[in-house]
């Protein structure tokens, strides 16, 4: 492991969660000057107001009955959840030795000093809002996402579980791209594709591409700070994704067997 005199700032810019803190630990064993700043998760009222503006209230209120779902699913998945973690050799418990720098938002002032402070070499991204362009502009070196979903055919959320309703399971998988200011549309730098096995449920698949993907995260990360960047062209259609209402879950459960 590098040492901590010569080991380049790294940030993980994020609104926290057992994924992103699986994504946390793998890259601080490769960089102890780790640094993760932290913002508010949004309200769930803010977040289905804004998808009830674009899809209107009736999709918003199944997308939120699903997210409900998946929430008590997790639970119900907790083994599975210890099987996942234990297969890749991963963690998602909290490391109080990590610098965590809250703020409100990711957007707000208050971060964009922050990154003037730390002076990152690299920043990633995961489990967060969209950064806007003014953060953008704050950060003082390039910006890489870790998405769980293979870009472009499956942006914004539950990647996984689209590519197996739409019978294309040769594309559940995870990406790592630059970030720009749209959703999930920077230039792809690394993939990785696997396969769920029989206990996987939209509960666990985010869990499941993120603790197999943090070999592709490093590596981008490694790429960032050793200036050999490389962007991969994908061509193809780009589909921005979102949760589905619950009785779009129930019956793709139901009638095809993808939870």
């Amino acid at each position: 492991m590098t040492t901590l005199d010569n080991s380049p700032t790294v940030v993980v810019m994020t609104a926290g969660g057992a994924n992103a803190q699986v994504m946390i630990n793998a890259l601080e064993r490769h960089w102890p000057d780790l640094h993760v700043i932290q913002e508010t998760a949004e309200s769930k009222a803010l977040i289905i107001r804004r998808r009830a503006r674009r899809s209107g209230w009736l999709n918003a209120l199944g997308q939120l009955g699903t997210m409900a779902a998946s929430r008590l699913g997790k639970k119900a998945a907790a083994r599975r959840s210890d099987e996942i973690l234990q297969t890749y050799g991963q963690s998602a418990a909290v490391k109080p030795a990590i610098p965590v720098h809250r703020v409100d938002s990711l957007n707000d002032a208050a971060c964009h000093a922050l990154l003037s402070r730390l002076k990152p070499q690299a920043i990633l991204t995961i489990s967060c809002r969209l950064l806007s362009r003014s953060t953008l502009a704050a950060c003082p070196c390039p910006v890489v996402n870790f998405h769980a979903g293979i870009n472009p055919a499956y942006r914004g959320q539950m990647g996984g579980y689209w590519s197996l309703v739409e019978n294309d399971a040769a594309n559940f998988g995870a990406t790592v791209h630059l970030v720009d200011a749209g959703t999930d549309t920077g230039c792809t730098l690394y993939e990785q594709r696997l396969t769920p096995q029989a206990g996987d449920f939209i509960a666990t698949y985010p869990l499941l591409l993120t603790a197999a993907s943090t070999g592709i995260t490093i590596a981008a990360i490694d790429d960032v700070l050793k200036d050999r960047v490389k962007v991969q062209p994908i061509p193809g259609r780009s589909v921005l994704r979102f949760p589905p209402p619950i009785w779009i879950w129930a019956w793709n459960g139901l009638t095809r067997g993808v939870w």
